[in-house]
């Protein structure tokens, strides 16, 4: 095993490190770079965009020909995780959720007329995108057998009927891919449901609602939305009729382990503040840095942080490899959802009232940080993955194959 970074991929870590400490962490301090959901001003992210598409950091994920980096998943890796030192990063360098997972997708599997009319205004930062899939009780959530949104067949055009809810990127999105039923038959668990591509200016949906939640809002808003006999000519479906679900794995597994990538970040950063307050903080005769109890609190994150990291590298040679990695991402996708939390907390508890105040970002991630262990599959989801592989393999569940 070979952990000797890419020199590219070391080059381009660096760069982003820069960038983000000279153009994003300022703006980060400024409360009028927020709008009022508690992120970055659009106008302010576009202009930001500029600057990273002109420094060379666009698009890491998507081939250089499309106009990315062509970065493989371990060169994301290293990528992604310096964007998010800042919170408006990632969709700087366009490589937020859920922009990212919807072009990764539509890359791999959209047919070439489709990538030039739904991917490439999307790559190229003209649009937002969605994936809308989740639906309320009892529609589906984890478990896409449950989907109840329909789709049903006239001619040459699919009509949608049905109710999606906290579905991320709604508010401002224009292009979506949408997840619906097109087969009732209960028996089939596998051939139910197909993928389609619609446009925010098609009539027959509306969004209900976006939806007020602990924030702040990451993904552009999380919406309900009603569809109400949406009219999908047949040629806007994403490949074969009942490939809903072969849609849904193909996207989510790399875009968990993008989260992933993110979140390490997030937790360097939530370090990186407890740390420069600890080291300069005094009470009772003694810097905090120079107390035990703060030396075992950091190190346990520190620790827990580069667990995550291996995890991550892990999974993400694995998908290089042309495999899916199901487990790795599963492994790495319950770790960081902790860590995250864990660093974030931690960090506020050393730096006290401080943390808790808005003087520091600390308190808008450690909200942030809760989302970590239910989106992209609760993690109780992904250790009955785990238990369900172990149970099956016995012990080829530890093989390093």
């Amino acid at each position: 095993m070979d952990f000797t970074l890419d020199p590219r991929h070391e080059e381009l870590r660096a760069r982003v490190r820069t960038f983000v400490t000279e153009h994003l962490l300022p703006l980060e301090a400024d409360p009028a770079s927020f709008n009022e959901f508690e992120n970055i001003r659009l106008p302010l992210r576009d202009e930001m965009r500029a600057k990273a598409r002109e420094a060379g950091l666009w698009a890491p994920q998507m081939p250089q020909d499309r106009g990315g980096l062509g970065l493989s998943m371990v060169g994301q890796a290293t990528f992604y995780e310096e964007t998010n030192r800042c919170v408006f990063g990632p969709s700087v360098f366009n490589c937020a959720a859920p922009d990212d997972g919807n072009i990764w997708l539509l890359e791999t599997v959209a047919r070439e007329d489709q990538k030039t009319r739904w991917l490439q205004p999307i790559v190229a930062g003209e649009v937002n995108s969605s994936f809308v899939i989740t639906e309320l009780h009892p529609g589906g959530g984890s478990d896409p057998g449950m989907i109840g949104t329909r789709a049903e067949r006239h001619g040459d055009v699919w009509k949608i009927y049905g109710h999606k809810w906290f579905i991320s990127g709604a508010a401002v999105a224009k292009h979506f891919i949408l997840i619906a039923r097109t087969d009732d038959n209960p028996d089939e668990k596998r051939r139910h449901l197909t993928a389609f591509l619609f446009h925010r200016n098609q009539s027959g949906w509306r969004i209900v609602r976006r939806i007020e939640n602990m924030g702040p809002d990451e993904h552009d808003g999380v919406c309900e939305l009603e569809f109400d006999g949406l009219e999908i000519p047949d040629g806007d479906r994403l490949m074969e009729i009942g490939d809903g679900l072969k849609v849904t794995q193909i996207r989510l597994g790399p875009a968990r382990l993008t989260h992933c990538m993110r979140w390490l970040g997030l937790a360097k950063r939530a370090t990186e503040i407890a740390q420069a307050y600890v080291s300069k903080r005094e009470g009772f005769g003694l810097r905090l840095s120079e107390r035990e109890s703060v030396d075992l609190a950091l190190g346990e994150v520190a620790h827990k942080i580069q667990i995550g990291r291996l995890l991550v590298i892990h999974a993400a040679w694995k998908i290089d490899q042309g495999e899916r990695a199901r487990k790795e991402v599963s492994r790495a996708k319950i770790h960081v959802a902790d860590t995250l939390h864990k660093a974030i907390d931690t960090a506020i508890q050393l730096n006290g009232a401080r943390g808790y105040s808005k003087d520091t970002m600390l308190e808008w991630m450690y909200r942030y940080a809760r989302c970590a262990r239910l989106v992209d599959g609760a993690s109780e989801v992904h250790k009955m993955v785990l238990s369900r592989f172990h149970a099956q393999e016995g012990d080829g569940y530890w093989s390093w194959g």
